[in-house]
C-alpha cells in the first residue's frame, strides 16, 4: 500500500506489527510514561529495534469514558514528536487521531497514514488524507468514548460491523477517497461487550470478507483482564493469545504495545500458518 510522502507499506504477507505510542497523561495502560520527545524517541528506538514495522502516535486518549482533547493540545502533544520521529528514524509512522486538523499536521509533520477510530466522524479527515495521499485506517465504534459502552447491544454484532464499516467506505468513496487506500479495524475494546470482543475474534474470517486490510488493537485491553481476572499490568500472556488467533484468522496489521513478545508470536503463527 503506498502512504503519505511516497513509502510503501507492505501488507497480505507477514504480519505487521505497529507499536504503540501513546503521548497522553491518561491513557489506560502507559498513560504520562512517553510524554515528551526524549522519553517518546527512546521508546521508538526499542520498539524499532524489538521488530516494529510501523509505530501508530496518538495524543488523545480513547479508553471508556474519555473525554475529547481540543485540536490546539492533541498537536502540541504529537506533532513535535513526529517531527522528531522523523528526522531520526527512517519508519512508516501512523497518527492516530478523530481530527483533521491534527491529522494535517501531523502529515506534514511526516506521518504516513492516519488511523481515524471514528471513521470519518470529521468530514475535513478524507480532504486531509486526500491532499496528502494518505491511507486512512477506518475503526467501528458506536458513539464516541464517552459514551460507546452504553452501546455494546446488537443483533449480529459481526454482520452489523461490517455493515457500518462499509458505510464508512462509502462515505469515503463520495468523498474521493479509493478502497485500495482503505484499512478496516473492527474497533476491539470500543463499544463492545467482553463476549463481543471475543466473538469478533472467534469470526474475524467474515470481517476479511470485505476485501480490506484488517487492523486488530486489542493489546492490554479489558475483555483479557474479565476474561484471565487480571488488571492491566498482568495482560502480557493475554494479550499474546489473542494476537496469535488474530495472526491466524487473517489480521494484517496487530496494534501491540509489547512489540518484542508479540513480534516473535506473529513470526512463529507466520510460519505454520504459510507452511506449503
Amino acid at each position: 500500500m503506498s502512504l503519505a510522502c511516497g513509502r510503501i507499506l507492505e501488507l497480505g504477507g507477514r504480519t505487521t506489527v505497529a507499536g504503540i505510542l501513546n503521548l497522553t497523561p491518561d491513557s489506560f495502560s502507559d498513560g504520562g510514561r512517553f510524554q515528551g520527545t526524549d522519553a517518546a524517541l527512546q521508546q521508538v528506538e526499542a520498539m524499532l529495534a524489538a521488530g516494529a514495522d510501523l509505530i501508530d502516535a496518538g495524543g488523545e486518549s480513547t479508553r471508556p469514558g474519555a473525554n475529547e482533547v481540543p485540536p490546539d493540545l492533541e498537536a502540541e502533544r504529537v506533532v513535535p514528536v513526529i517531527r522528531a520521529i522523523r528526522k531520526r528514524f527512517d519508519c512508516v509512522l501512523s497518527v492516530d487521531t478523530r481530527k483533521s486538523e491534527v491529522a494535517h499536521q501531523a502529515l506534514d509533520a511526516g506521518a504516513s497514514l492516519i488511523n481515524d477510530v471514528s471513521a470519518l466522524s470529521d468530514p475535513g479527515m478524507a480532504a486531509v488524507a486526500g491532499a496528502h495521499a494518505s491511507p486512512l485506517i477506518l475503526m467501528h465504534m458506536r458513539g464516541d468514548p464517552s459514551t460507546m459502552q452504553g452501546q455494546t447491544t446488537y443483533d449480529d454484532l459481526v454482520g452489523e460491523i461490517r455493515a457500518d464499516l462499509r458505510k464508512a467506505m462509502e462515505k469515503a468513496a463520495e468523498l474521493g477517497i479509493s478502497d485500495d487506500k482503505i484499512i478496516l479495524d473492527p474497533g476491539i475494546g470500543f463499544g463492545k461487550s467482553r463476549r463481543g470482543n471475543l466473538e469478533i475474534l472467534h469470526r474475524l474470517p467474515e470481517l476479511n470478507d470485505e476485501g480490506r486490510p484488517l487492523m486488530i488493537g486489542a493489546s492490554r485491553k479489558s475483555f483479557i483482564g474479565a476474561t484471565l481476572d487480571l488488571p492491566v499490568d498482568r495482560r502480557l500472556t493475554g494479550s499474546l493469545a489473542v494476537a496469535a488467533v488474530a495472526a491466524w484468522q487473517g489480521a494484517h496489521i496487530l496494534r501491540v504495545h509489547d512489540v518484542a513478545e508479540s513480534v516473535r508470536v506473529v513470526r512463529m503463527v507466520d510460519a505454520i500458518r504459510d507452511l506449503d
